[in-house]
């Protein structure tokens, strides 16, 4: 066949942050690359159409695989999400048409992990909160904070960002625990944990993976579980917690505050109601976002491009038996 044709779908603005110089070029390497120079995310009819004569779409998270981008794109043979979450994909639309979808790996382990330690620290120690009466002109007043060598967190599925949270976390001097019912917590240092007794903790940190199982995980029962004075960290999903519950659990003072870099909002962005609270710290869904992270996710998809181009099929495919269209590459 021709030689591959791909569209980019990341902005001027996201490209930096999402993908970047090095990995273009080595995309270059295998496939003629369309940008997306409207300024804007595209979706639905208007994405197809861009990428009308492209053969795969690289998507950021802004431009989801919908139904009716697949139903309008008859030159499309896979859409490559370069991430591992693929909850913006219609992977049954995909394999409708005979699209094949593929995910990229974690390359964020390090990064979240880090930001985890980081928002412990802010918590136990008050930081963001005296920065910003500083920053309104105002001298904070000297509060006791907590000691992490002294403290104990709870994890809540142990899974690879968690376990890299726990070596950090332990050598802190962290008493820590886990939960997960699926994942054996085998590692030296951490304890396997039922789910009441890692909710007892001085720090929870919600790292489950979200499932129909999952939903609402975290509800007014497991906060009430909770030791008073403690502190939540959801690092995770924004669906795994129910912010009513939360925000009631802040209300009444049972916990002492909160850290979160997804909720509900669009994007799986913090919740503003819940952000703009004096007792919680959050991030914009930015837990993932540093150079290293996003080159890996990157690299992975152009890996999956240079498959295709050389007649193989590419790693990390999440419905290659409905993948008809590969056929066209033969």
């Amino acid at each position: 066949m021709t030689r591959l044709r791909v569209f980019l779908s990341h902005g001027e603005e996201t490209f930096p942050g999402y993908f970047g110089d090095r990995a273009l070029s080595a995309l270059q390497q295998h496939a003629d690359v369309v940008r997306n120079t409207t300024g804007r995310d595209l979706r639905d009819e208007e994405l197809a159409e861009a990428a009308r004569g492209c053969h795969a779409i690289i998507a950021y998270r802004g431009s989801p695989g919908t139904a009716a981008t697949f139903a309008n794109a008859p030159d499309l043979i896979a859409f490559h999400r370069c991430a591992v979450d693929i909850s913006t994909v219609d992977v049954a639309a995909a394999s409708s048409h005979g699209i094949l979808v593929t995910r990229a790996t974690p390359g964020f382990i390090d990064s979240v992990a880090e930001l985890g330690i980081a928002m412990i620290v802010d918590l136990a120690r008050g930081i963001t909160r005296s920065a910003e009466a500083y920053h309104r002109g105002d001298i904070p007043p000297p509060r006791t904070g907590m000691q992490l060598s002294a403290s104990s967190l709870g994890i809540i599925g142990y899974g690879r960002i968690a376990r890299r949270l726990a070596h950090i976390a332990r050598a802190c001097g962290m008493t820590v625990r886990a939960y997960d019912p699926y994942t054996p917590v085998e590692d030296e240092g951490v304890t396997a944990a039922g789910f009441r007794e890692a909710l007892s903790a001085d720090f929870v940190v919600c790292l489950a993976i979200s499932s129909p199982e999952t939903a609402n995980l975290m509800d007014a029962a497991a906060f009430s579980a909770m030791r008073k004075g403690a502190f939540f960290l959801n690092l995770s999903r924004g669906e795994l917690v129910d912010e009513a519950a939360l925000e009631a659990a802040l209300d009444s003072g049972h916990l002492a505050g909160a850290a979160m870099d997804v909720g509900r909002a669009p994007d799986q962005m913090p919740t503003p109601r819940l952000a703009s609270r004096p007792d919680v710290i959050a991030t914009p869904h930015l837990a993932g976002l540093t150079p290293q992270a996003a080159e890996h996710q990157a690299m992975d998809t152009v890996a999956q491009v240079a498959d295709l181009a050389a007649g193989r099929v590419p790693e990390h495919a999440v419905n290659l038996e409905q993948a008809h269209r590969l056929s066209r590459l033969r």
